[in-house]
């Protein structure tokens, strides 16, 4: 059987996936729900105006944000229907539809984020090659930041074996994006990786 990537799943079986995420989100903006932890996270560790790759940016919400303090961010997200929304809410940045395993670009970054549960979607062969072509789009001293929860199909032990066949080193392992420390018990990981 052939390992098959999540998100394009969840379109197969359901076509309006993508709009109920898009309203997803714009519900949870509209309630004044906090959605920018990943970006406040990101913008604290990024030089000012830092080049920063979005990989799996969905809507553009981390890297939108990050382009309005001043970064110079190109998303990437297999998900046309995501991409155009993004597109049409932060026009100032580069949003790409692409697939993170085959993730080719000119670019260099200062920092690469994988947010929002995007390393719990792909198919988990493909895994170990998105990090190394994470590790391949890195600046000289740049940093890759994934951030993924607990009990969505890949073991946090196994993430950072994953890591570490990539040719990645970690950094800091925390527990939210809120700095909280990362530890046996923790139902998230923030891994910020070096190569």
């Amino acid at each position: 059987m052939t390992e098959e990537n999540l998100w394009l799943r969840q379109l197969a079986e359901n076509p309006d996936h993508s709009q109920w995420y898009i309203k997803r989100f714009r519900d949870m903006a509209a309630r004044g729900a906090d959605l920018h932890g990943e970006a406040r996270l990101i913008d604290a560790m990024a030089p000012r105006g830092a080049r920063i790759l979005d990989a799996g940016c969905g809507t553009g919400r981390v890297g939108g944000r990050l382009a309005e303090a001043g970064h110079t961010v190109t998303g990437v997200d297999l998900d046309p229907a995501l991409i155009e929304d993004a597109r049409t809410s932060y026009p100032r940045s580069q949003w790409l539809v692409g697939d993170l395993s085959a993730l080719e670009l000119p670019d260099h970054f200062d920092l690469i984020v994988c947010a929002g549960n995007v390393l719990t979607f792909v198919a988990p062969s493909t895994r170990v090659e998105i990090l190394r072509r994470f590790a391949g789009h890195l600046a000289d001293g740049g940093r890759l930041i994934t951030g993924f929860g607990a009990g969505r199909g890949y073991d946090f032990d196994a993430y950072l074996a994953d890591v570490k066949e990539a040719g990645l080193t970690q950094s800091l392992l925390l527990g939210t994006w809120d700095l909280r420390p990362f530890g046996p018990d923790s139902d998230f990981l923030v891994a910020v990786l070096t190569r």
